[in-house]
């Protein structure tokens, strides 16, 4: 892979989302600023450790069933951190996966 090239295979879209992250008993609320079926990107933070495994919570704008899964830490800058979701429920996915395609004024292809 080039130097510089873009490793994510999701699209992403902007979002302002408040998603609860557990660790080890603390409890944190870190603002998503971007969101795709594979994971979130919380800006304004200071990065956990590369590897770390998070306990997430959030609802999507619009809906109010709470979506719960793990998450690992996979980047990190100087305030932020990108953290992927583990064993997502795929109702789960499906329900981000509408979302980002709404966001993104992108229609799903349809099924055949």
């Amino acid at each position: 892979m080039a130097e510089g090239k873009e490793k994510r295979k999701e699209l992403r879209v902007p979002v302002d989302l408040w998603i609860e992250a557990e660790r080890e008993g603390e409890l944190y609320y870190q603002r998503a600023s971007n969101l795709s079926v594979g994971g979130a990107f919380f800006a304004q933070t200071i990065p956990l450790p590369l590897g770390t495994h998070v306990a997430l919570k959030f609802t999507l704008p619009g809906d109010a069933q709470e979506i719960a899964c793990d998450g690992e830490i996979v980047s990190a800058k100087e305030l932020g951190m990108g953290v992927q979701f583990l064993e997502l429920p795929e109702a789960d996915r499906l329900r981000i996966e509408r979302l980002v395609m709404r966001l993104s004024h992108l229609k799903p292809s349809p099924k055949r």
